[in-house]
């Protein structure tokens, strides 16, 4: 990527001043303006919510208010807003929105990409910008044309009138002088053209190409490259540090005292990576030094003993319920510590010229990183450039911007433009991680196989701190750092004492009728940083319940989906995702040795159930040969990728169900590449066939509710195929003898 590319301002600026073009804001929850904006807002640098702007040759540019990190989300919410300005997607030219605070995420209120909500939170008021502008521009062509605007039409950017097309690009005179209409009302669903259909992505020939820029690939003029020693135990400080060898080493240019370790700066790459090496560094002791990976599991099974637990959820009647109970039945389950492991590992260039900044990232909140580098540097924030490149992967690391923190640190003191590269072993030892967990339940069933009461606990560190005690500093960089300080202790301190952490219990009683549930929770926090993992708590709590479902069938000696069936009665999107699944397990030819495991998960607002169909080996090794998915996502905007992305999240989470663990030894994360991380191989991958419903709401998240009921359904198939009921992941079969 040249260095000298225009910002998207001054992009706009010079194609509104040098062709009279037309800029559309789009009015969306906060913005400051709404209607057509003149050319002197566009060249006063006003950055609406997310907006279009039509050039008089017909070009639309759409402005992307969320980060494409492989999900589909530009194509996704280009087609929704080409919906009712009535012009494909693949016309469109779409870019990525710049940092304001306009674009913020309505449900969130920052600008930030994740939870799986993009979709669904920009669906209504983009549909309703793309059908005030599309009024607007038949306004236009009325005038222009002396025509009622009843009797014209539109079609693929163009008005239509008779057997004339006009393209939208020749009424933006005209129609930059009229006001924006309001509230036009919206296509019914019977006349989408584009929402519902299937059609290629519009990054897929950037992305075929290797054409597409992802934050790696930012070249700059006189940049230098920065690596970053980092201690082996985390939080631990450099207290003796030797450096003068590795500074008489070729290429090295300096060695630098950053907040997270020790950073060296060299004329490439490889020089910065021989200098970190060759480090002579002696840290401080840490308590977590102490600590292994058998010491997490039992002290959160002795947090669950103690019973020293905070409520979460108290419906019903508990000791009621329980006398209803013609059985119960308690089980134990653990999922270890998990890496994100994205195959683009985080990286930063910032160069920092004057009273100017200018970042080349990709993250999933370009707020975030302004704000950060406001932070370090000191920087006005409207002097920092942010550009927002294609993200490598995401799955909630990118939404933690230590790395952002870094580059700024290095820049500020080098004076050169940096590249900041993690390499994979810093990602997986020194990054962030889900949480392990220790989760009990407790459930009583009656004689018609209905749940009567159910206590689900869960043990480990909380989610939500660790990721406020990051994200505060870049949402109020001019906040001094003792009150920083103080905000995150304090909301960790809640967490602990007083209140429970939402995303530490997600998922552990949303998806069945239970009339009488109980859910606590221990904070057991051993010092390993954490933060949000695709799906979340969810990622976790589905094992739990759905294994724990499992066995209360057999309990009530049930089908393992007609005992989901009588329990979701009160449920019904999720009863009719189950109906479907039992219709194609009945159409299950199997071969020989092969079993099936069923699992079910509400997550962001979306139903899934999932079928492995499960062989076990002699020497205990497990296979998924197919996976089927029944998912009911509301309106499908594009039914090819909601799909994409379910085949995904099963093959992410056979990922972590099959091999997925971060274990520690006297502190420090054991594993350090994909030699003993290891992701799916290809010869592992099992065939998924996946089935939508459209339930007629609007669309519901995507990105993450494929995962959480992979690991629960294999589990399920295995102990069919084996009889062992696998109760801790990553799953482990014990061969026969």
């Amino acid at each position: 990527m040249s260095g000298h590319q225009v910002s998207r301002r001054q992009l706009l600026k010079r194609g509104a001043l040098l062709s009279g073009g037309l800029v559309v804001g789009v009015q969306l929850p906060g913005c400051s303006f709404s209607g057509p904006l003149p050319i002197e807002a566009a060249d006063e640098g006003f950055v609406p919510h997310a907006f279009l702007q039509i050039s008089p040759n017909n070009e639309i540019f759409f402005y992307c208010p969320s980060d494409e990190m492989g999900q589909g989300v530009r194509t996704g919410l280009a087609t929704i807003i080409g919906e009712e300005l009535d012009l494909h997607p693949s016309q469109m030219v779409v870019r990525s929105a710049g940092s304001h605070k306009a674009y913020a995420n309505p449900e969130f209120g920052i600008q930030l990409t994740g939870g799986s909500n993009a979709v669904r939170a920009f669906y209504t008021p983009l549909r309703q910008t793309g059908a005030d502008t599309r009024a607007l521009l038949l306004n236009a062509a009325s005038l222009d044309l002396g025509i009622p605007a009843e009797q014209l039409s539109t079609d693929n950017g163009h008005v239509v009138a008779g057997k004339r097309r006009y393209p939208y690009g020749d009424f933006i005179g005209t129609a930059a002088t009229l006001e924006l209409p309001e509230a036009t009302p919206l296509k019914p669903v019977n006349q989408f053209k584009y929402i519902g259909s299937e059609f290629t992505r519009v990054d897929a020939l950037e992305k075929s190409t290797g054409t597409a820029q992802f934050g790696i690939d930012a070249d700059i003029p006189g940049m230098v490259y920065a690596v970053v020693a980092r201690p082996p135990v985390a939080g631990a400080k450099p207290i003796r540090l030797e450096r003068e060898h590795v500074l008489a080493m070729p290429g090295i240019i300096a060695v630098v005292d950053i907040s997270s370790g020790v950073a060296v700066v060299a004329e490439r790459y490889w020089y910065a990576q021989q200098g970190v090496k060759a480090l002579h560094i002696e840290w401080e002791q840490m308590p977590l030094e102490s600590v292994d990976s058998a010491t997490v599991k039992a002290d959160l099974a002795a947090a669950l003993e103690g019973n020293d637990v905070i409520e979460a959820t108290n419906e019903g009647d508990m000791e009621a319920g329980f006398k209803l109970a013609k059985h119960q039945h308690r089980s134990d389950y653990y999922a270890p510590f998990l890496a994100h492991a994205p195959l683009e590992p985080v990286n930063a260039t910032l160069r920092i010229e004057g009273e100017r900044a200018e970042l080349w990232t990709g993250v999933q909140s370009i707020q975030a990183a302004q704000g950060l580098v406001e932070r370090v540097t000191g920087l006005a924030r409207g002097n920092i450039t942010v550009h927002n490149l294609y993200l490598g992967g995401g799955f909630g690391r990118r939404g933690t911007l230590t790395h952002i923190v870094e580059v700024a640190e290095i820049a500020l003191a080098v004076q050169k433009p940096v590249q900041l590269l993690w390499s994979r072993e810093n990602d997986i030892q020194n990054g962030l991680y889900r949480p392990a967990s220790y989760m009990r339940i407790t459930a009583g069933i009656d004689d018609e196989g209905r749940i009567t009461a159910w206590h689900a606990s869960r043990a480990g560190a909380n989610i939500t701190g660790d990721t406020m005690t990051n994200l505060l500093p870049a949402m109020f960089p001019r906040m001094p750092k003792s009150m920083l300080n103080g905000l995150a202790g304090s909301l960790e301190y809640v967490f602990s004492n007083w209140a429970v952490d939402p995303s530490s219990v997600e998922g552990l009683h949303e998806t069945y009728d239970l009339p009488n549930a109980l859910v606590t929770h221990a904070t057991v926090d051993h010092g390993l940083p954490t933060t949000f993992w695709r799906s979340v708590g969810h990622s976790y709590t589905a094992f739990a319940v759905e294994s724990m479902i499992d066995e209360l069938a057999e309990q009530a000696g049930m089908d393992p989906i007609a005992f989901r069936l009588k329990n979701t009665e009160g449920k019904p999107r999720m009863h009719r995702v189950l109906r479907c699944a039992a219709d194609l397990m009945a159409n299950y030819q199997l071969p020989e040795g092969h079993h099936l495991g069923v699992a079910c998960h509400s997550s962001f607002f979306t139903d899934v159930a999932q079928i492995a169909e499960v062989s076990v080996s002699d020497t205990g090794d497990i296979r998924v040969h197919r996976v089927t998915c029944v998912a009911d996502v509301g309106t499908a905007v594009n039914p090819d990728i909601v799909k994409a992305q379910l085949e995904g999240a099963v093959m992410f989470a056979l990922t972590a169900t099959l091999h997925g663990s971060i274990d520690l030894e006297a502190g420090a994360v054991v594993q350090s590449n994909f030699h003993d991380y290891p992701l799916l191989r290809m010869n592992e991958a099992p065939e998924v066939d996946v089935h939508l419903i459209d339930s007629g709401t609007a669309p519901t998240g995507i990105g993450e509710p494929g995962v959480p009921p992979l690991a629960p359904a294999v589990a399920n198939g295995v102990y069919r195929a084996f009889g062992e009921r696998l109760r801790t992941l990553p799953l482990r079969v014990t061969p026969n003898a």
